[in-house]
């Protein structure tokens, strides 16, 4: 099974285990979101790194328009890059838990290709959340 398909399959858990584990966040927690607003960005992004993994390795991956969408809400709302950062963090950590407990379905010969590209995909998206906060505050 491919990683893209093992994501897809259990987006659903990565979000809730995502959510889980912001709770025991406390710079997190002390802005008070409830459940979606706090996750209603991760369907997308978590789609765009299952895109960006069934790309051809030659095609230039597409900027995550959802990223920067995530980057001005999370400013509105009050958040810090330091919060967005430590959220990125964490959704990297539940997607490869996610794997590690799905890696006897996993093909071991493109595990390693894809933690790379998923690890790069998401810092992407955190590059583009961090520019669109940036530089909606410096206008």
């Amino acid at each position: 099974m491919k990683v893209a398909d093992v994501l897809e399959r259990e987006m659903d858990f990565v979000i809730h285990d995502w959510m889980e584990m912001v709770e025991k966040q406390e710079d997190l927690t002390h802005i008070s979101l409830n459940f979606d607003e706090r996750t209603g960005h991760l369907p997308q992004l978590l789609r765009d790194v299952i895109t960006r993994l069934r790309l051809d390795v030659c095609t230039k991956a597409p900027i995550s328009i959802a990223a920067g969408h995530h980057g001005n809400l999370r400013r509105k709302q009050g958040y810090t890059v330091a919060m967005m950062i430590e959220e990125s963090r964490l959704i990297e950590v539940c997607i490869f838990t996610t794997l590690n407990k799905s890696s006897t379905e996993l093909d071991f010969i493109k595990l390693l290709p894809d933690v790379v590209t998923i690890v790069d995909e998401v810092d992407a998206q955190l590059k583009q959340q961090t520019l669109c906060f940036v530089a909606t505050n410096a206008v």
